[in-house]
């Protein structure tokens, strides 16, 4: 017997949605990345009961400093094990800088972004 589930999240949809998200734990700090997040161009913030999701189209950009600020600490406090510490998954490919975390939703744009060169698999 085969069941197929459908979620609001799309899970039967094989498709690229040119999305890339994380999920944040619902606590104090979660709140204050998704306050800062949701003011972005592009970002869906969505409060569930232990959870926020996090979402973008096409790439986010998570600035240490900004984060730091809006958490009343000082610039250059806020780190990526920070920021991975409230998070609890993410999809999408993620590039960690000095300064910032950046989610791309194509494989495609990260790579560019780092300057990797994505040839073509040759099949003889």
């Amino acid at each position: 017997m085969t069941t197929t589930a459908t979620t609001a999240f799309g899970a039967v949809n094989a498709t690229s949605s040119n999305r890339a998200g994380i999920t944040l734990m619902n606590d104090q700090v979660g709140h204050v990345i998704a306050e800062v997040m949701k003011e972005k161009p592009g970002v869906t913030v969505t409060y569930l009961p232990s959870m926020i999701r996090v979402d973008a189209d096409t790439r986010m950009d998570f600035d240490y400093d900004e984060l730091a600020e809006a958490l009343g600490e000082e610039a250059g406090s806020f780190t990526s094990a920070d920021l991975e510490e409230s998070m609890s998954t993410h999809y999408g490919r993620m590039v960690h800088e000095d300064d910032r975390t950046i989610m791309f939703a194509n494989p495609e744009d990260a790579a560019e972004y780092i300057g990797f060169d994505l040839k073509a698999l040759q099949v003889s």
